[in-house]
């Protein structure tokens, strides 16, 4: 029992160490593996439920893969286009094919410089990594022609560039007696709606579906852990569903039929998503190819089948969301009735903390305008909430603190019958009244915040290039300073694993320090091991975020102090010295 402080221990070191192989590690990339072709044709198909049929959407193109020798400035500028003009979002729409296909986030940038590029989120057929939208429309019976992706659309709006204040008007208009008027505006944010009216200008009735198609050409830069997904994203039925790209090329095409939901592709910052309208029922699907050895991934719905009459028309509304991931943006559209859109945010399995602790955050950084501060004082509101908890530890901890003179004089006695000393031991622990357990609880207290919070500054956009004080200019980044550089004096760049920055010594510090505190093991095996650990965690947390380490350091630093009050109250001697100054003053 006297060995429980040293399982927990042990177990959060086994966790650490995990994540720190995640980040050592990474899990491979997509073996480059084909995965059948979906079918071509524009025939009617049955979902999985045998609900209802609807036509495909229209298959990867080989010509979508085709690289122009151009750069993707030049293709913007040589094509027909309609300019979007918002605060948050500069880029165009091509008339050929109304594609949506040229988004940039004009609030973030590339690095932390200001002279950085801004990032760049949707890019037309021909550029380096094509990522672009498409809203269209299937014919299931009938006959007559519908817009493709290579024709060109008309302007009908008189107002110019696509704003909140002016929407876009197109018009197409087909060879056999049906056109199509689009309607595409924005909000002042990510938002882009749809709104689609086809027309019937012949002497029989059809029958089409409306689709909407999102189309990624290459495989992006991973972030290849595990805490955060990357790659399709979409909800069906009130469920998330999140599929890796490999795993749409291992199990083939992902197909769920739902009434609403939505369905996208994922980074760990932006995400671009399909939003069909919410009171139809659709047919989702996250489909993967692999053609002329580039990987192409595209992500689609396809709506139900509507009639149009002789001489009538049917309409029906398409939302794209194509931004970044702002929690207070994201949140506002689930409200608005996007089906379960909130969880487009991966919170993780501790939500019920991640997300309130976000909010904390959000508040305290709203108020002292730096998200550091806020992490600072947030902790300190954490440790007020348990101290009473934190106490009676401590002070249990104390008592096994003033135990030690005793208990090296039972391991002095029993060293050669581990049963007897082990007897000896919880006798002194009755007749004492210790419990060894309750030191754990500080230890346990803290772990789920500290996932919480390591999730919170890994994920959240908002905490992506927050800047501290000094040289800490991104919260969510390692700290880049380093001891075997001495701290940037010495013109070199060192390997990843060699980064031990200012906090993560300090960090390592405040855990030594807090271990002096502490009873030592009873092992003398163990003591050793655990005379490591801050060594250890201070190699470990060095590769992890800079706020995180903060958070960890600021918290040893508030423990300690609470716990140093308690022992000089319970008339227990504080040890706040380096043992090895400690030798070398004895061997004077």
């Amino acid at each position: 029992m006297n060995d429980n402080k040293n399982l927990v221990l042990a177990v959060v070191l086994s966790v650490l160490i995990l994540v720190g192989w995640q980040i050592a590690f990474p899990p491979p990339e997509p073996v480059d593996q084909p995965v059948a072709q979906a079918t071509t044709q524009q025939s009617a198909r049955q979902d999985a439920s045998g609900d209802r049929l609807a036509p495909s959407t229209p298959d990867i193109s080989v010509s979508d893969l085709v690289r122009d020798a151009k750069s993707r400035e030049e293709i913007v500028a040589g094509d027909e286009r309609v300019n979007i003009n918002e605060e948050l979002v500069r880029g165009s729409i091509s008339l050929k094919g109304a594609a949506i296909d040229d988004i940039v986030l004009t609030q973030y940038r590339e690095t932390i410089e200001k002279d950085s590029d801004n990032i760049v989120l949707l890019s037309p057929k021909g550029s380096e990594m094509p990522f672009f939208a498409r809203f269209g429309w299937s014919l299931v019976a009938g006959k007559g022609s519908l817009p493709g992706a290579n024709d060109m659309w008309q302007q009908t709006s008189s107002c110019g560039d696509l704003s909140a204040e002016c929407d876009l008007a197109l018009l197409w208009n087909g060879p056999d007696g049906l056109s199509v008027k689009r309607t595409i505006s924005t909000d002042k944010t990510y938002m882009l709606t749809i709104q689609d009216e086809v027309i019937n200008q012949t002497d029989t009735t059809l029958s089409v579906a409306p689709y909407g198609l999102l189309r990624r050409v290459g495989l992006p830069q991973l972030e290849n852990f595990y805490i955060a997904h990357e790659g399709f994203i979409g909800v069906a039925n009130e469920v998330l569903e999140e599929v890796d790209y490999d795993d749409v090329y291992e199990d083939g095409d992902q197909s769920f039929s739902a009434t609403g939901g939505w369905v996208g592709i994922t980074d760990k910052y932006w995400m671009a998503t399909l939003i069909p309208d919410q009171s139809s029922k659709n047919i989702t699907k996250m489909r993967a190819d692999r053609q002329a050895n580039i990987a192409t991934f595209q992500a689609e719905y396809v709506g139900e089948d509507l009639q149009i009459p002789a001489g009538g028309s049917t309409s029906y509304t398409h939302r794209l969301f194509a931004g970044a991931k702002v929690v207070g943006f994201i949140d506002g559209y689930a409200e608005e009735g996007i089906q379960r859109f909130d969880l487009s945010i991966d919170w993780g399995w501790f939500f019920f903390l991640t997300k309130p602790m976000f909010l904390a955050l959000d508040i305290l950084f709203k108020f002292v305008g730096n998200f550091g501060v806020a992490i600072l004082i947030l902790t300190v509101l954490i440790k007020a909430v348990f101290f009473p908890l934190a106490n009676t530890s401590y002070k249990a901890m104390s008592k096994m603190k003033a135990l030690t003179p005793e208990m090296t004089k039972i391991r002095e006695r029993y060293k050669d019958d581990r049963e007897k000393l082990q007897k000896e031991t919880m006798a002194l622990y009755k007749k004492e009244k210790v419990n060894p357990v309750t030191g754990c609880l500080p230890m346990l207290i803290q772990i789920p915040f500290f996932f919480a919070l390591y999730k919170v500054l890994f994920t959240t956009i908002e905490m992506r290039h927050a800047p501290f004080f000094g040289w800490i200019q991104d919260l969510s980044a390692p700290d880049p300073t380093s001891i075997f550089n001495l701290f940037g004096l010495l013109p070199y760049e060192l390997p990843g694993f060699l980064m031990i920055g200012v906090w993560p010594i300090l960090m390592g510090l405040t855990m030594y320090f807090q271990q002096k505190l502490n009873p030592p093991p009873a092992d003398p095996t163990q003591a050793q091991i655990f005379a490591f650990l801050p060594l250890v965690f201070t190699f470990m947390l060095a590769t992890f975020s800079a706020g995180l380490v903060i958070y960890w350091t600021w918290n040893n630093l508030l423990s300690i102090l609470q716990q140093a009050v308690i022992m000089k109250r319970m008339g227990v001697p504080l040890e706040l010295h380096i043992g090895l100054f400690k030798k070398k003053k004895a061997a004077d």
